[in-house]
């Protein structure tokens, strides 16, 4: 199974979108391991950007972040972090395409809703970031066989 991280971050707490975006990653059939709702830190926001620091948005972005509450949850499933990141949309709201949470509740790129990890070895290093392995639940779904083709056991 594969792992990914998602934020939703102020801007969809502010907005009251929690339960909507959770709705469709489980509608997709991605099984939730762990959440926590918390102010992020600067040290953690310069810790999860740190690839973007000495670009323009930086400063904005890092604001952005530790400005209000965030929910941090890790997805897990077959193919998850492509399916969350489908199921969120592109970056920019206006190129995000029909059904997605960007595309649907975003208009901007700099209040785009939700992060997701981008690939296998970013999502590893952004869950042990955000989460340590005692906050992480493995468990199963009676249903994840009518979702997932293999089912651990």
């Amino acid at each position: 199974m594969e792992r990914t991280l998602v934020l939703l971050k102020p801007d969809a707490v502010q907005r009251g979108l929690i339960g909507s975006i959770i709705k469709r990653l489980e509608d997709r059939g991605l099984r939730i391991v762990a959440a926590k709702f918390m102010k992020v830190s600067q040290d953690l926001a310069e810790q999860h950007y740190a690839v973007h620091k000495g670009k323009s948005f930086y400063t904005g972005l890092i604001e952005y972040i530790i400005a209000s509450p965030v929910l941090a949850m890790v997805w897990e499933g077959p193919a998850a972090i492509a399916a969350v990141r489908q199921t969120m949309g592109a970056t920019r709201p206006t190129e995000a395409s029909p059904g997605s949470v960007r595309h649907d509740y975003g208009l901007e790129v700099g209040r785009n809703l939700t992060h997701a990890s981008d690939g296998p070895e970013t999502a590893i290093q952004e869950v042990a970031l955000w989460f340590s392995d005692n906050e992480l639940v493995d468990w199963q779904r009676d249903f994840d066989r009518w979702v997932f083709e293999t089912v651990d056991d």
